[in-house]
């Protein structure tokens, strides 16, 4: 599942901890939510379509009853071996639920910023629904209306000056993003590196943040709408992404080096 998590194709992660094992332990696999146990065949029909892997906190009786429970209401449910405290231990990420966002009655954390998104307003919430809630809701307004906007709709505003999840110093919102959530790997942290430097116009902090700004610009002349943007950028970033974790040490020349056609 590790090779799984933050790529489009990871199954719907459901945690399934009592309260008192939670609590033990505020963190979440990257993507998952929680939901109790005892109600889990309440979100059989909105799963019937979908991979599940269920998780409590070692992988035992509960991980398993739960996803009977699943499987007999006609869900493709599996189990996470080990659990939570498996898959902690072997030193993969998780996310802080610290600073999650209260959500909305759809189950949703909402979040607003700026309309005409480029780079960090982009990025951010492919991350926030890779990593964190793949069902965040992005609203896109006017500047001016943003603060406003996120008091009436109890949304949560980024990238915008003065509020929490901004830039700080010289880091992106990307950056804050993945401290304030705990959210570490390899691969992340060569992202950022790109996506800090097309941001904040350093190049030099890697090679890749030049033709990142440069495919960023030219999206926001394709689409005049934000939402379409946002949905061509999550492909955009899955690509990078993907890059960071498995092909940085892959060139491309011509002629093969084989010399096979």
């Amino acid at each position: 599942m590790s090779r799984l998590v933050g790529t489009p194709d990871c199954p719907v992660l459901i945690d399934v901890r009592t309260d008192e094992d939670f609590n033990a332990d505020a963190t979440l696999i990257p993507s998952a939510y929680r939901y109790p146990f005892s109600k889990v065949v309440d979100l059989a029909d909105a799963l019937k379509d979908k991979a599940v892997v269920v998780y409590c906190q070692k992988g035992h009786k509960i991980s398993h009853g739960a996803a009977a429970v699943l499987r007999a209401a006609g869900v493709r449910a599996e189990i996470l071996e080990g659990g939570h405290f498996g898959w902690r231990d072997a030193g993969h990420p998780t996310v802080s639920t610290e600073k999650l966002p209260p959500r909305d009655m759809l189950g949703r954390t909402v979040w607003v910023t700026r309309h005409r998104p480029k780079i960090d307003r982009i990025a951010f919430p492919w991350l926030i629904r890779r990593f964190v809630d793949p069902k965040a809701q992005f609203l896109f307004v006017a500047a001016s209306q943003v603060n406003g906007v996120a008091e009436r709709f109890n949304a949560t505003p980024f990238d915008i000056e003065g509020v929490f999840w901004s830039h700080r110093g010289a880091t992106c919102t990307f950056d804050t993003m993945i401290e304030e959530f705990g959210i570490r790997n390899d691969a992340l942290a060569r992202l950022a590196s790109v996506v800090r430097g097309a941001d904040t116009d350093s190049h030099d902090l890697a090679p890749e943040a030049a033709g990142l700004l440069a495919v960023s610009l030219g999206l926001s002349r394709m689409f005049r709408d934000d939402l379409d943007q946002l949905a061509a950028g999550m492909t955009i970033y899955d690509a990078f992404y993907r890059w960071a974790r498995d092909a940085t040490g892959e060139g491309h020349d011509w002629p093969v080096a084989t010399g096979k056609a």
